[in-house]
Formats: C-alpha cells, sequence, structure tokens
C-alpha cells in the first residue's frame, strides 16, 4: 500500500500510531497560530488535522462533543452562562445549546481559522453557530478569563488540543486559579484530559493543578474516541461543590436528540477503573 494513501498520527512515547486511508487532501493553511490540514477520508469522512494531531472527523466526532457537554450540564443544578474555551470547530457549542435552560455561551478561540474552515468541511457543527444566544470571539482564552469578573459563569468548557502550542497554558496552575476565581459558587471547568491509558501522568499533572487552585471536588468521565490516541479519552470537572451526584431525571427526559449520551452512558462514564483508582485514591 502506498504510504501517501494514509494520513497517520504517531504517538511520541507511546509506541504506537493511528492511521486512516484518504481520498484526497481537501485543503491546507499555516494560520498565525497553527498548521491545519482537511482530509477526505474514505471512511471518517472529512478529517481536520491541527499539527500533525488529529482533531475532529465526520464519523466519529459525536463522542467527543457530547461527553464535553452534557456530563457537565447535567452534573451543574442550574446552568444558564457557559464559556467555550478553544472548540474552534463548533461541535461543543452544538450541544451545548440543546440545552434550553442555557442563555448565553460565548466561545473563545484564538484561531478564527479553525472556525471558519469547519463551516466549510464540517457545517452540520457549525448550524447552531447563528443561535442567538451564541457569541464566538476570536480571542486569548486565557487572558478571557484572567480578566472575567469574580463569580461571572456556571460552566468553564476547556476544549482545547493537546497541551502544547497555542494550547499548554490552558493545563497550569494560574488558568485554573483564574477559572476558580470567575466561576459562581456552583460553577463547574471541564476540560478534555487525554487518555488514562497513554496520559496518566498528565492527568496527576491536572489533577493536582485543580486541586492546588482551590477545586475540592474533581470527577473524570471515560469514552471512546477512534481518532485519538489509545482511542479511550477522558473529560476532567473541578467544581467548588460535590460533584457525586448529577440531575438523572433531567438528563432521562433530557429532550433532544444525541447520538451516544443518554443517562446509562452518563453513569457508565463514571466507573473507575483499578489502575486509575490506585493512581489518584
Amino acid at each position: 500500500m502506498n504510504p501517501s494513501e494514509w494520513f497517520t498520527e504517531k504517538v511520541p512515547g507511546a509506541e504506537s500510531a493511528f492511521s486512516l486511508k484518504i481520498k484526497r487532501k481537501l485543503h491546507e493553511e499555516q494560520s498565525p497560530f497553527q498548521f491545519i490540514e482537511i482530509y477526505e477520508t474514505e471512511t471518517f469522512g472529512n478529517l481536520m488535522v491541527i499539527d500533525g494531531c488529529t482533531m475532529v472527523s465526520t464519523r466519529d466526532n459525536f463522542f467527543y462533543h457530547e461527553m464535553m457537554s452534557h456530563p457537565v450540564l447535567f452534573t451543574h443544578p442550574n446552568p444558564k452562562n457557559v464559556w467555550i474555551i478553544g472548540g474552534g470547530d463548533c461541535g461543543t457549542l452544538k450541544e451545548v445549546l440543546k440545552h434550553p435552560g442555557v442563555e448565553h455561551v460565548v466561545q473563545i478561540d484564538i484561531d478564527e481559522r479553525v472556525t471558519r474552515l469547519a463551516e466549510i468541511y464540517f457545517p452540520e457543527l457549525c448550524e447552531s453557530n447563528e443561535d442567538p444566544r451564541a457569541e464566538l470571539k476570536f480571542i486569548d482564552g486565557i487572558k478571557w478569563v484572567k480578566d472575567a469578573a469574580p463569580g461571572s459563569v456556571d460552566i468553564i468548557i476547556v476544549d482545547s488540543t493537546d497541551p502544547i502550542g497555542p494550547a499548554e497554558g490552558l493545563f497550569g496552575a494560574e488558568f485554573y486559579r483564574d477559572c476558580f476565581n470567575c466561576l459562581s459558587d456552583t460553577g463547574i471547568v471541564i476540560q478534555q484530559s487525554e487518555s488514562a491509558l497513554f496520559h496518566l501522568e498528565l492527568m496527576g499533572e491536572m489533577r493536582s493543578a485543580m486541586q492546588g487552585a482551590g477545586f475540592d471536588h474533581l470527577q473524570t468521565v471515560f469514552f471512546p474516541q477512534c481518532i485519538y490516541p489509545s482511542g479511550w479519552w477522558s473529560a476532567t470537572m473541578a467544581s467548588k461543590a460535590d460533584l457525586g451526584h448529577f440531575r438523572e431525571g433531567d438528563a432521562a427526559k433530557k429532550g433532544f436528540e444525541t447520538v451516544y449520551y443518554n443517562i446509562d452512558i452518563h453513569r457508565a462514564a463514571l466507573a473507575k477503573p483499578e489502575f486509575f483508582k490506585r493512581a489518584f485514591g
């Protein structure tokens, strides 16, 4: 097989790789922040790659977008104001706006080109961009959080790339302290936290930084994500308030369509593997 017919992402340190057979390259460009490629694949639809790392595909994006959104929204007692840091493909924004109680969502992504390319190659993810409750900003999300008024937001969703390049500061202790300051008393920050199989050390560093920022309550949800390293991904919630329960009744009668998320998936996603329990107690 000609290697040029495949896109392959190698995982440093894990001695593994993930490949998709491609039909053609649709687009490439160097934005002011990162190198963006769009491929048409044989079986996964369109694929966005940033700095050599798979970001989103037509076929399996619903796992990530739904699990970054619905577990945290159904865990918060009454979410009205939501910020999405990153999330330029707008899939998470679309899922958040399915919740009728949400009054205002601000998406802050530093790279406008990600959103403009998503509008072309992933239009199904951008269907809610014109929702009157949505506000898109193309600025530095770290600075946005730092400058925010205390107690001004209910949920912060950190839908970021890996902790390199523009996203590196989103995994630091200072950022988590700023999140703590601008969240309401029952506020929650949720951040994609990589693969527990491949990135357990990073998860530990994240959790320590969150706790050091003042968050006494952490909860990690696990879910499949075929195009990401190991095929098994996670997101970690941090809050000032207890995260031991979620609004099961509301989740059971959610009133909107999903592909993956439901109340049983929510319960199952909270189950912790033994090696994770041993690592973090």
